[in-house]
């Protein structure tokens, strides 16, 4: 929640900017500025001890948003159009979740129509989300090579691994599920499908046949993509014993969104956590988040730290004491009970029993059970698809409720995704709250990208494939920093850097 900075917040930031300059000049650090193959902005510094250890790693954010501010005073109805430019990746995320805290707010209910269409078009979203981070931002990692040269870890070079016509495979799926995002959202980024009570357009009858035709190739996609997991990654024992290693474990409570049966949905249901042995610790309404979850800043980072209320926050530590826990999709299916379509079920078995059962506290599986995900996303499409009900012209229920309070909760492709409006009677924001999916993960991403540090770097032997291994440690949550950085503990360190015409710097300006 945005409130003003306090003098106790101020301090804080100073005294930890005084002791970071007072570590800059005293011991060696190593900088990875800019990092890369992520949604938004980020460095780590990691300082190294006399003998060349890794004392501390840590992973900053360095970017501010204000959304939480700005939207005071706008009406609630324009929250979807406004929230969803917090970010070009995943606006649909955004999108729907203001759309379901209006839905809340009003305290309307959608015919079942409209439901099915935002689910629909939830589903196209979250297989070409997953498909962009599996092929184009982690998937370079394990297809090229974690210490392959760094010109080579992109998609480029996954093409040239596995081959031009993958490569066009993968581009024309891509298209073809935004194309019809942008049938149903008027436009791929910053959608206007969604309306309180309700979506703008439904499906004609003569266009159903295409929506079929894509989700059943979306199907053979997924399949295709977790086949080359299996036989690039899987098939490879070194691969697997970095994604089981210590460097990239913790034991941490995972949370995600179930349906009835506790299986996982992105779309609807109720919010389930876990604790580190796997049993369920929690299982609440998106309304009763504030029971269950707490933010914190650090004097380091504009991104501020979830922590599960009840458990407290113990620091950036793991196990039953320790508040910190685990979103997206490997804390998905830790948290849940299996996959409610069939193909995506036997992958979902396939991965536990691989990995030795539940919960797998692995960072790096988390590539794994986004393809899952992906194959979940997809049979869910065929499904919508193949139900009469897709293409009622039933799409609406007009609000007739004085606004008051709502929340709306999504899962997005980076985790749980949390809108929370407050509106006086006219229907202005008053107070707005979000808790975004990387905010979820702040807390284990420190600690993943300290703990990777301190498992790959010993004796002051530092190099270019060794770092990009600490960077796979964040990458591989998906994070999107973007969207979480709500925080703003004291000044901006901003910095001007001034460059000649031939590139060398001369002169930089500090705030």
């Amino acid at each position: 929640m945005t409130k003003k900075i306090s003098e106790a917040a101020q301090q804080a930031w100073e005294a930890g900017k005084e002791r970071a300059d007072q570590a800059y000049s005293q011991r060696r650090r190593v900088v990875i500025d800019p990092i890369t193959r992520l949604e938004g902005h980020g460095k780590i510094d990691i300082f190294l001890d006399d003998a060349g250890e890794v004392e501390r790693a840590y992973f900053q954010v360095p970017e501010l948003r204000g959304f939480e501010t700005f939207s005071r005073g706008r009406p609630a109805e324009d929250m979807p159009q406004i929230t969803s430019r917090i970010c070009g990746v995943c606006p649909l995320a955004h999108h729907m979740a203001s759309v379901k805290a209006l839905d809340d707010l009003y305290k309307v209910e959608p015919p079942p129509a409209a439901k099915k269409i935002r689910e629909l078009d939830y589903s196209l979203f979250m297989v070409e989300d997953h498909a962009l981070h599996f092929y184009f931002l982690g998937g370079p990692d394990f297809v090229v090579g974690p210490t392959a040269p760094k010109e080579q870890r992109n998609v480029l070079g996954v093409i040239a691994a596995v081959g031009i016509e993958v490569g066009k495979r993968v581009i024309a799926m891509r298209r073809e599920l935004r194309d019809l995002e942008t049938y149903l959202g008027g436009k791929t980024i910053h959608p206007v499908m969604g309306l309180p009570g309700g979506v703008a357009k439904g499906i004609a009858p003569g266009d159903l046949p295409r929506f079929r035709e894509v989700a059943a190739r979306a199907v053979e996609f997924a399949k295709f993509t977790l086949d080359v997991f299996r036989k690039v990654v899987l098939a490879n024992p070194d691969y697997v014993r970095l994604i089981t290693s210590d460097a990239y474990t913790h034991r941490t409570y995972y949370m995600g969104m179930v349906d009835a049966n506790n299986k996982v949905n992105f779309y609807d249901g109720m919010i389930r956590v876990v604790d580190p042995s796997g049993v369920e610790y929690a299982k609440f309404k998106s309304g009763d988040y504030l029971n269950y979850i707490a933010e914190r800043v650090e004097p380091w980072s504009y991104v501020k730290f979830c922590y599960l209320k009840p458990v407290g926050w113990k620091g950036f530590v793991d196990g039953p004491e320790s508040g910190v826990y685990a979103v997206a999709p490997l804390a998905r299916l830790n948290a849940s009970d299996g996959m409610a379509t069939p193909l995506a079920q036997q992958a979902y078995e396939e991965f536990f029993a691989t990995l030795g059962g539940k919960p797998v506290h692995h960072t790096l599986a988390n590539h794994w059970a986004r393809v899952i995900e992906l194959l979940y996303a997809a049979e869910r499409l065929v499904e919508l698809t193949d139900d009469p009900e897709i293409t009622s012209t039933a799409l609406r229920v007009l609000p007739t409720k004085q606004p008051s309070v709502g929340v709306g909760v999504v899962e997005a492709p980076r985790g749980t995704l949390i809108h929370h409006y407050e509106t006086d009677e006219q229907g202005l924001i008053t107070r707005a709250n979000l808790i975004v999916a990387t905010q979820n993960n702040a807390a284990r991403i420190a600690m993943s990208v300290d703990s990777a540090a301190k498992g790959v770097i010993h004796k002051g032997q530092v190099d270019d494939g060794l770092l990009n291994m600490v960077e796979m440690a964040f990458r591989a949550y998906d994070p999107c920093h973007g969207c979480a950085t709500h925080s703003l503990p004291g000044e901006m360190p901003l910095v001007a850097s001034v460059y000649d015409s031939a590139g060398e710097l001369v002169r930089q300006i500090r705030r």
